[in-house]
């Protein structure tokens, strides 16, 4: 066997070694059955929201209260009520995936009850939280740049 050959063999079978155990040691795709689909869904976007993010305004320190409450007061709905604290697929799509509301999205804000702010870190100045869809939304006023989203998963 030559030489060119030798080596050709060697390094194909290092390369297949090194993809099985690189997928040996992935996350698991397709073997989670969608229980951590979406953990890290706001990552993504973190990067993208310019100088004044602040982890000080974010929703994950909240998590605990605000689906404790959004618990509560969802199950007392009537059926037909509960299914519209939903958005269309399409819509909340583009609340995830866009820095900026759409205009689409802007016709289901609504207003932050009371007794969900007190579990909210303050928003910071021109921005407001704001209720679209069964999600709470850190919009700013001015712009309708999403700043934070926390998506309630019952």
């Amino acid at each position: 066997m030559s030489f060119k050959k030798w080596l050709c063999l060697v390094a194909a079978a290092a390369f297949a070694l090194s993809t099985q155990t690189l997928l040996a040691q992935g996350e698991g795709h397709g073997h989670g059955r969608g229980h951590e689909k979406h953990a890290d869904r706001d990552d993504d976007r973190r990067d993208d929201r310019g100088g004044d993010w602040d982890e000080h305004h974010s929703y994950r320190e909240h998590d605990r209260e605000l689906h404790d409450w959004y618990r509560g007061h969802h199950d007392h709905l009537p059926p037909g009520l509960a299914k519209r604290d939903a958005l269309p697929p399409g819509l909340e799509r583009q609340l995830i995936l866009r820095g900026t509301l759409p205009p689409g999205l802007r016709g289901y804000m609504h207003p932050c009850p009371v007794e969900v702010v007190q579990y909210l870190p303050p928003a910071p100045e021109g921005y407001m939280h704001t209720v679209i869809g069964g999600h709470i939304a850190l919009v700013n006023r001015r712009t309708f740049f999403v700043l934070d989203v926390f998506h309630f998963e019952l």
